[in-house]
Parts: structure tokens; sequence; C-alpha cells
């Protein structure tokens, strides 16, 4: 019998994943990017409220609003307590009003009206990525504080440590509290530069849902879904309507049309290999398909472009045999030299092993430039497991896999990789 509690709990969770983003910047708006901790604090709160009134009272009708009025509830009492406070500056715009016993109610019902909520949200992303702050720094703060990451999840995703993201997040809310960086959607000139940021942060966001680092799940749907609703925030404002933000639309697109083939019923992670193509859901290859004729102006080519092309090929062929490895590699080395990554490098290892053979691709991996940093990464073990393997030198490839088997801790990956090393030792 389903536990009434765990229910509760991810449906909050979705609500929560949903409606955060947009609680912070609307909080944000209010008591200004100086005190991002606060808002933080009120959205935390809202949570916690909700958990433990819906445990006794059951769920309300609407959640989405009650968790709105909540917020809205708590934020108020911070007002009032604070008006003549010197932390918080009440003294611009309509947050003036917020001063006035008569007008703070009115005025904070204006500030949470949802026609504004998207532009709040959108400068928002774009205060996250001030040019004054590191590329680094910015895509770590907008996974935390829009996305709702875990310190360890922003780790993962940046190959790094927990104390080294603790240190980013830190010096950049001491960066806000320093220069007080307005809430405001940028100059034409400035959105460019900054719209690639947050469609950096929107990529490993959506790398987290489709292969989750810390989950005993391999596909977070949840993760994936707020990763596509934050780039179609970008896709449908008039300011962000460029060929990178359909581009990266289109990726995850073609991506997400194969995630109930990825498993089996019992959780078992299935290879593309093996994959049944029927189960790809065709509506969002023709969806990506569309975004990817809406990203094809201008001379932009981006590495979401590239990304696409090729996740397009996977898309389209018909078996895992007629794909066309040409045409991949093709793209893979051109990403490798527009936007070179450890992992993009390692990718096109695969495409060099399905077009050349395993020794030819043992000879790249081996002499990758990356190599130190894809050393704590267990793809690479992994991959050079399976190429050990096809050379039947089973004592590198057992090597390989266990050594992959130490450096994740998604237990779908360690079952497969476990299956590997029994293949090998039957």
């Amino acid at each position: 019998m389903p536990n009434p509690d765990t229910n509760i709990q991810s449906l909050t969770d979705h609500l929560f994943r949903n409606e955060s983003k947009k609680m912070v910047a609307v909080l944000t708006k209010i008591f200004g990017t100086e005190n991002l901790e606060t808002a933080e604090d009120i959205v935390q709160d809202t949570l916690l409220h909700a958990m433990n009134v819906w445990k006794i009272k059951g769920l309300p009708d609407n959640p989405s609003a009650w968790i709105f009025r909540v917020a809205k509830n708590k934020a108020i009492d911070i007002v009032r307590r604070n008006k003549h406070s010197v932390q918080y500056d009440f003294s611009t715009g309509e947050r003036a009003l917020l001063t006035s016993e008569y007008t703070v109610s009115a005025a904070m019902e204006n500030l949470w009206k949802e026609e504004f909520i998207e532009d709040d949200l959108l400068a928002m992303m774009f205060a996250c990525c001030h040019p004054a702050i590191s590329s680094e720094n910015q895509i770590t703060l907008i996974l935390k504080t829009l996305c709702g990451f875990s310190t360890i999840e922003i780790a993962k995703a940046f190959l790094t440590t927990e104390d080294i993201i603790s240190k980013r997040l830190y010096r950049t809310k001491e960066f806000f509290r320093a220069h007080k960086v307005p809430l405001a959607i940028p100059s034409q000139e400035e959105i460019k530069k900054r719209v690639d940021t947050v469609l950096h942060a929107i990529y490993l966001l959506f790398n987290e849902g489709y292969n989750s680092t810390n989950t005993d799940d391999l596909i977070r749907k949840d993760v994936i879904e707020e990763a596509m609703a934050l780039c179609k925030v970008l896709s449908e404002n008039k300011h962000t309507q460029i060929p990178d933000v359909f581009a990266l639309l289109a990726l995850m697109c073609f991506h997400a049309s194969r995630l109930d083939s990825r498993q089996s019923i019992n959780g078992e992670i299935i290879l593309l290999p093996e994959q049944d193509r029927g189960t790809w859901d065709q509506e969002l290859i023709r969806q990506g398909d569309e975004y990817m004729d809406k990203a094809a102006f201008g001379d932009s080519m981006s590495s979401y472009h590239l990304e696409a092309a090729i996740a397009f090929e996977h898309c389209t062929a018909s078996t895992f045999e007629n794909t066309n490895w040409n045409r991949i590699l093709y793209y893979y080395d051109w990403l490798c030299k527009i936007s070179p990554s450890p992992i993009t490098s390692l990718n096109r290892i695969v495409a060099v092993w399905h077009l050349h053979g395993a020794r030819v691709a043992l000879t790249e991996l081996s002499s990758i430039k990356e190599k130190k940093k894809l050393e704590s990464y267990y793809l690479y073990h992994s991959l050079a497991g399976e190429l050990y393997s096809k050379m039947n030198d089973s004592g590198q490839a057992l090597a390989s896999f266990n050594v992959a088997m130490q450096l994740t801790n998604s237990e779908p990956e360690k079952r497969i990789l476990h299956s590997k090393i029994a293949a090998l030792l039957n």
C-alpha cells in the first residue's frame, strides 16, 4: 500500500521544483540581490510549512497557489518587522509602498502578479550572470538558486569537490551583498553574452536529469522538465529568441524522446544498441526538428547546434547499425574545435570506435589531452573497459570496469558495470 507521506513528499518535490525559481525571483526583487539568502530562506520555510500542514490536512485544491500565498505572507511579515532596517532597502519604485501599513498588502499582491513573474524570472537569470562574476560562479549560482541543485549535484556536474562549490557560492553571494546588483533585463547588447551562461546552466541541469549523479534513479524526469521549462522561458521572451536557445531546446527534445527506452521495467540501464526504437517519442522528435528549423537563422553555429545534429542522427537512424557514424564523427570534430571539453572528447572517441574499431579508439583514449580530468570520471574507465573487452584483453577490461565502479554513486550504473564484469568472468 502506498505511503501517503511518500506521495506528499513526491508531489511537494515536483511542485517546489516548478515553483521555487519563480518564488526566488519575486522575493529577490522584493528584498534585493544583496539579500538573496532571505529569499532562499523564505522559499525553504514555505516548503517545510507545506510539508507539515499537508501531512495533517491533506493536499489543498490548488497546491501552487497555496505555496505562493504562504511565501507572500512570510515576505509581508519580514517587511513589517524590518521596514526601518538598514538591511533592506524599500525606498525605490513599487517597493516604497511596502513601508506603509496602508499599502503593504496591495503592493505585495501586485509584485506577485502572474504577468510580471516571467520577466522577474528572466531578470533573475541575468542577475546570476552578471559580467563581473566568473562564468563558473554564474552557473553554480543558477543551479543552486533557480534550479534547486544541491552542492553535491553541482560538484558532480563540474567534476569537482563539494567544498569548492560551497566557496563559489559564498563568494558570489558576497559580490551581491557588496554591489546590490539590480534585478533587470539587460540591454540588447549585453543579452547574447549573458544568455550563453544561462544556457550552459540549463544544459547542465538537463544532463543531471538525463543521467542522475547522486540518486538511485538513473533518470529524473522532474529535473528534465525543469530544464526544458527554463529554456522555454527564454524561447518565448522577445529579448532572448536567439538561435542558440532554439538549438538547446531541440537537443533536449531529441534526448528526452528516448527516455522510456533507456531503462527496463526493473530499472536496469538499456544501452543505445539495445533500445527499442519503437518506444521513442516521435512527437518530441518532431518538436526537436521544428526547434532546429528555428535555430537555423543568422550565422550562429553553437555547440548546441552540433550536439542537436548528433542527437538527430541517432533519433532518425532506423537501427543502430544504420547510424551515420561518419556524419556524427564530423560533427564531433567540429564540436571539439569550437567548444572543447573532456566529455566532448570522450564522446568523440565512441564515434571513432564504431567507425574505425576498438584499437584505434583505445589509442586515442590513451593519449587524450584531458586525461587527468577524466581519470576521476567513471565513463572514461567504463569506455576503456569496453575497448579492452573488444580486443579480448580481459585483465585490463576488468581493471577498468572495477575503477569505474568506484567512481559512480549511481546504483543503475553500478549494476550495469557489475554485469559487464560478470560477463568477462564467465
